[in-house]
C-alpha cells in the first residue's frame, strides 16, 4: 500500500465523517455540496457506502432530481442492481419525494433483496396508506420477515376504522414466527387495544414493556397512560404515571386527558397545577386536555379564565380545536348565544365541532334560532350527514313546530342523505368481530 494510498484512504474517511455529521446535524445543503467535491475529486475512490448519505440529504430536501441523478450513477458505476443497501436507500429517499412508482422500480429491478430492501417497500406502501399493497408485498415476500416488516402495516391497520380485527390478526401472525413486539409495536397496538377497550391486552403491552426495559420511554409511558384512562382504568395510569422518571409535557397532558376524559375535573386541574411547579410548560395539547376537563365537568367559567391564562399568561397559540372545546362548555352550560359570540369572534375558521356543539346544546336547551343558524352552517360543511338534519328536526318537534320538523326530513329525501347505521366491535376469545345496527 503505497503513501500516496494511504493518504487518500485516510482523507476519504475523514470527509465521510464529516458528510456524515452534516447529514446528521440536518445540514443537508452541505452534505450535497461536500458529497459533490468528494465524487469530482480524481485522487478519491469514493465507496458505496457514502452514497446513501447524499441520498437522505437529497430525500430530506425533496430533491427528486438529485435522487435520480444518484440512482443513475450507481447504475452506470455498476453498484446497482446488486447492493442492497444503496437498494434500500433508494427506496427510501424515492418514497420521501413522493415518488412511488420509481420506488418499486428499484425495488423490483433489485437482484438481491434482503429483508431491508422488502421492509422499505412494505413501509414506504403503508406510510402511503396503501395498506393491501403492503399487504400484498408481505405476502410475497421470500425472505423470512422481521419485526420492521410487520409494524408499518399494523400501525396502519390500527390507524383505519375497519381494520383493528385484521390488525389483532396480523400480531397474532407476529408472535407466532416467534418475534418479540418492540417499541414501535407496542406503539402501534396500543390505539388498537383503546378503540376495542381491550384492557387485558394493554395490561400484556404493558407487560411487554417492564421486561424489555423500555417502560420508562416517554412515547409509551404516555401512551400507557392515555390508554388505560380510556379505558377507565385511572389506578393503573396514575401508577405508570407516578412511576415514570422523565415526564415532559405530553405524559402530564396524557394524565390530565385521563381524568378529564372520566370527568375528575378536580383531579384533572391539580395535575395541571402540579406540571406548573414541576418546571414543564404547557403546549397546545395540554391546553386542549384542560379544557377537555372543565366541558366534562359543566365548568364554564373554568374554562374561560384557563384560556385566557394558557393564551395570554402562557402565550400558547388556541387552535379550531381549542375554541370548538370552549363552545362545547359553553353550550353546555346553556349559555348559547356567548357560545354563538365566541364562534363568530374566533380568529379561525369554525369546524364542525363548533358549530355542532352549538347546534346538539341548542337541541337540549330549546333554543330554535340559533339551532337554525348551526344547522344551516352544518349542511354547507358536510352535506351528507344525516345527523345534522335530525337533529334540527327534532329541535323543531320539541318545540312543537313539526311542520318545520317534517319540512327538515323532507329535505333529507330531497337531498338524498339517508340515516347511517350504528355499528360496534365484539371482543371475544376467537377475536374481533363486526356488527352492523340496523
Amino acid at each position: 500500500m503505497t503513501a500516496t494510498f494511504q493518504a487518500n484512504y485516510r482523507r476519504l474517511v475523514k470527509l465521510t465523517k464529516l458528510l456524515s455529521s452534516y447529514v446528521n446535524d440536518g445540514r443537508h445543503r452541505q452534505a450535497l455540496v461536500l458529497f459533490s467535491q468528494m465524487l469530482a475529486a480524481d485522487d478519491l475512490a469514493v465507496d458505496p457506502f457514502v452514497f446513501p448519505l447524499a441520498l437522505k440529504s437529497s430525500a430530506a430536501l425533496g430533491l427528486r432530481q438529485c435522487v435520480a441523478s444518484l440512482h443513475a450513477y450507481q447504475l452506470k458505476s455498476g453498484y446497482l442492481p446488486n447492493n442492497p443497501f444503496i437498494s434500500s436507500s433508494l427506496v427510501d429517499s424515492y418514497g420521501k419525494c413522493d415518488a412511488i412508482a420509481d420506488a418499486r422500480q428499484v425495488f423490483d429491478e433489485s437482484h438481491e433483496r434482503n429483508a431491508i430492501v422488502w421492509n422499505s417497500m412494505i413501509s414506504l406502501y403503508a406510510h402511503s396508506n396503501d395498506v393491501e399493497g403492503a399487504l400484498t408485498l408481505f405476502e410475497l415476500m421470500d425472505v423470512p420477515p422481521t419485526e420492521a416488516s410487520f409494524n408499518p402495516i399494523m400501525a396502519a391497520l390500527s390507524e383505519s376504522n375497519c381494520s383493528s380485527s385484521r390488525a389483532m390478526e396480523f400480531y397474532e401472525r407476529m408472535r407466532a414466527l416467534g418475534l418479540r413486539p418492540n417499541l414501535i409495536t407496542l406503539l402501534a397496538l396500543l390505539p388498537l387495544c383503546v378503540s376495542v377497550g381491550s384492557l387485558g391486552s394493554i395490561k400484556e403491552i404493558h407487560g411487554y414493556g417492564i421486561r424489555d426495559c423500555i417502560i420508562s420511554h416517554s412515547h409509551l409511558g404516555s401512551g400507557l397512560v392515555e390508554a388505560y384512562g380510556r379505558c377507565g382504568c385511572l389506578v393503573y395510569a396514575r401508577k405508570v404515571f407516578d412511576e415514570m422518571k422523565h415526564r415532559d409535557v405530553v405524559v402530564w397532558s396524557s394524565m390530565v386527558s385521563a381524568y378529564a376524559f372520566h370527568g375528575d375535573a378536580g383531579n384533572a386541574m391539580h395535575m395541571f397545577h402540579l406540571m406548573g411547579s414541576d418546571g414543564i410548560h404547557p403546549d397546545g395539547i395540554m391546553f386542549l386536555s384542560v379544557l377537555k376537563a372543565c366541558s366534562h365537568a359543566g365548568l364554564a367559567d373554568a374554562a374561560l379564565r384557563y384560556f385566557e391564562v394558557l393564551t395570554k399568561v402562557h402565550g400558547v397559540e388556541a387552535g379550531s380545536d381549542h375554541y370548538s372545546c370552549l363552545v362545547d362548555v359553553v353550550s353546555r352550560a346553556g349559555r348559547l348565544k356567548e357560545a354563538y359570540e365566541i364562534i363568530v369572534s374566533m380568529p379561525v375558521k369554525a369546524t364542525v365541532k363548533a358549530w355542532g356543539a352549538l347546534l346538539g346544546a341548542c337541541r337540549n336547551f330549546g333554543e330554535v334560532g340559533l339551532a337554525e343558524v348551526a344547522a344551516r352552517e352544518l349542511f354547507a360543511i358536510e352535506p351528507e350527514n344525516s345527523g345534522n338534519f335530525l337533529l334540527l328536526a327534532n329541535t323543531y318537534a320539541a318545540a312543537g313546530r313539526f311542520k318545520e320538523a317534517e319540512m327538515i326530513r323532507r329535505e333529507m329525501e330531497e337531498r338524498c342523505v339517508k340515516r347511517a347505521p350504528g355499528s360496534s366491535w365484539v371482543l371475544s376469545r376467537k377475536g374481533l368481530a363486526f356488527v352492523g345496527h340496523p
